[in-house]
């Protein structure tokens, strides 16, 4: 609070100082090698695909980005060249798809296609909500642009899924900030990350993202973008809110991780499971979820007499929403239906911890 009304009294409140701090502040904890500070995440998937399109297109690059232009550019056919392969009700032209998780959000599809894309749905495993490889492997004859990794809250897939597709990664550590897999952070494996900084998100501002690049070679193709106009950019405000919290992230990760063994212990006594991790996984403790048995509407319904908000974890996403027909991704529509969220979060008191670990232990 102090932090957002020292800069609501300062002359300037667009960008300026404080969304500068931000960019050194993540810088020290991501390691990346550059960055954009964006007022919204929206503008950075625009712009992280705008920026593979661009290198796609390049005939030449400088030796810096020579890797990233040749990576890309095995998915660039020339129009006439295009075999279009079937894909659920539409076809799939080289070079043009991007392949997104049926439990990314929402305005993954507005943009992909606003962009003259097509979005090609992938589904998810059955134990945990993220991509299964061998749906990703089987998408890739299409010769895919980029393949985006949104990792629903806060798990991370294997790191050879991640390093290892052949094709652009970007990475959407929104809700997995702070989780590490095998000594690597969130968001260090994509060739252009996505860090969200909105109200579901693991650090929130009250809005904007910063879209980085975590070495010299991938970060040229960011740099191509040029000047941005200021309305692209993330206002001071925003930035002094999620500098605070930037600092402020070990504590909070430290106090996810308390509340989560007490909840832990609780869901061991009931029916209703907790999703996979994967080997080598720290995870950051986005929420506390579960995969229910039984009917969401019954746990909703219980949790509301005992004066507990739960939450269904995947209603703003595709599968969710039912942007997506449910036989064409069963397990993420499964998911979507059957996933609920326990309030966990830094602030959460010990008698309200304790009065959310005896609901997870008597649920229905």
């Amino acid at each position: 609070m102090d932090a957002v009304l020292t800069t609501m009294v300062e002359d300037q409140v667009g960008p300026g100082e404080h969304t500068q701090f931000l960019i050194h502040t993540a810088k020290e904890i991501f390691g990346y090698d550059y960055c954009l500070a964006l007022r919204s995440p929206v503008f950075a998937l625009q712009l992280a695909l705008e920026a593979l399109l661009s290198a796609r297109d390049s005939s030449s690059g400088t030796a810096e980005n020579a890797g990233v232009l040749r990576q890309v550019n095995e998915s660039n056919y020339r129009e006439e060249e295009f075999s279009r392969l079937p894909f659920g009700d539409e076809k799939v032209p080289k070079g043009k798809g991007v392949i997104i998780s049926a439990l990314s959000p929402l305005y993954y599809e507005r943009i992909i296609r606003g962009m003259g894309l097509v979005p090609m749905y992938c589904d998810t495993a059955n134990d945990i909500p993220l991509m299964a490889g061998d749906n990703i492997n089987a998408l890739m004859a299409a010769k895919p642009l980029c393949i985006i990794f949104h990792h629903a809250l806060g798990y991370l897939p294997e790191a050879t899924m991640l390093s290892e597709l052949g094709i652009p990664v970007i990475e959407d550590c929104s809700q997995s900030a702070g989780t590490i897999l095998k000594e690597k952070k969130a968001g260090s494996f994509g060739t252009l990350s996505i860090l969200g900084l909105e109200e579901r998100d693991m650090i929130t501002a009250g809005g904007g993202a910063l879209l980085f690049a975590t070495n010299r070679r991938n970060a040229a193709i960011l740099r191509s973008l040029g000047e941005l106009p200021p309305e692209y950019l993330l206002p001071d405000l925003n930035a002094a809110m999620a500098a605070v919290q930037l600092r402020e992230a070990e504590k909070n990760l430290t106090r996810r991780r308390e509340l989560a063994q007490i909840y832990v212990q609780s869901s061991l006594q009931t029916r209703h499971k907790r999703f996979r991790e994967t080997e080598g996984l720290e995870y950051n403790n986005y929420s506390f979820s579960l995969i229910l048995t039984s009917g969401a509407k019954d746990v909703k319904a219980y949790a509301k007499r005992k004066e507990i908000a739960v939450e269904e974890a995947f209603d703003a996403t595709l599968a969710g929403s039912k942007a997506i027909p449910s036989a064409q991704c069963p397990c993420a529509s499964s998911l979507a239906l059957r996933t609920m969220l326990f309030p966990l979060y830094p602030r959460l008191g010990v008698q309200a911890a304790d009065r959310v670990a005896k609901l997870i232990m008597t649920l229905p």
